[in-house]
């Protein structure tokens, strides 16, 4: 089903390096596909080297190249597409990583596409994707990482968690041995709101409050991303920091 409401969308997309690492191994960018319909992927990669640069670009790259040939118009159908693309690349990835060049490569992923007034998500890592709505953050994600599965066992707290030596450790990631599971989700989408994907150097960085009220400042989308990496940059800037701003308007009639 089509919905009648008519929306537009806005979005900025910006990485940077950080303060401490010597390559951005973050990747993020936006495909469009025969149908006008565009998929925003988000990547965070990981391994020695170049491997995580090389695990990011690639698999994000590999899945633009796979989405702009499509004409995918229904949610069932982007959503069967995920599955297939992203167990592809998982398999692609983890024969890579066994070569002695490319050693342990791994990536996160967020993939985003907006069909109408429906976004559909597919997730996999500790990359987040946030709503801001009404003034409020909810996070859409669980990380799939073990600090966050002893916070969904009520065995850690968020702060605690924050705090984890271990809070690197993620339990699932593209290019691993077994099968990957993204997890794969829909959210209705309302006027107003703001969709914040990003790799966990921002969320590390810099508190959900303090996210929240950037994004609704009274600046342009593009500013409000330059000034949430300039945050994470003045909190320390530890890791890379990429970060994906959607925005959803009404158009006029």
């Amino acid at each position: 089903m089509r919905s009648n409401c008519i929306i537009n969308m806005e979005i900025a997309l910006l990485t940077d390096v950080g303060l401490k690492r010597s390559n951005n191994q973050d990747y993020v960018n936006r495909y469009t596909n025969r149908a006008g319909i565009d998929l925003i992927v988000l990547a965070d990669g990981m391994g020695g080297h170049r491997a995580g640069h090389i695990a990011s670009e690639m698999t994000a790259t590999d899945l633009g190249i796979a989405w702009v040939d499509t004409q995918l118009s229904t949610l069932n159908d982007v959503r069967e597409w995920m599955v297939h693309v992203i167990d592809q690349e998982n398999k692609k990835i983890h024969e890579l990583g066994k070569t002695e060049e490319y050693k342990g490569m791994g990536t996160t992923l967020e993939a985003v596409v907006i069909i109408d007034n429906q976004m559909i998500f597919a997730h996999v890592g500790d990359s987040r994707i946030g709503l801001i709505r009404n003034g409020e953050y909810t996070r859409l994600t669980n990380d799939h990482s073990l600090v966050g599965a002893l916070v969904r066992a009520g065995q850690l707290t968020e702060e605690e968690a924050q705090r984890h030596p271990q809070k690197n450790i993620v339990t699932q990631s593209i290019g691993q041995a077994d099968p990957v599971e993204p997890d794969i989700a829909l959210k209705t989408l309302e006027a107003g709101d703001f969709i914040i994907v990003n790799s966990d150097g921002l969320t590390n960085m810099v508190s959900v409050e303090d996210i929240r009220d950037i994004v609704l400042s009274e600046v342009a989308l593009e500013n409000k991303v330059e000034t949430l990496i300039r945050f994470a940059n003045n909190a320390g800037g530890l890791d890379n920091i990429t970060v994906a701003l959607l925005h959803i308007t009404e158009e006029a009639h």
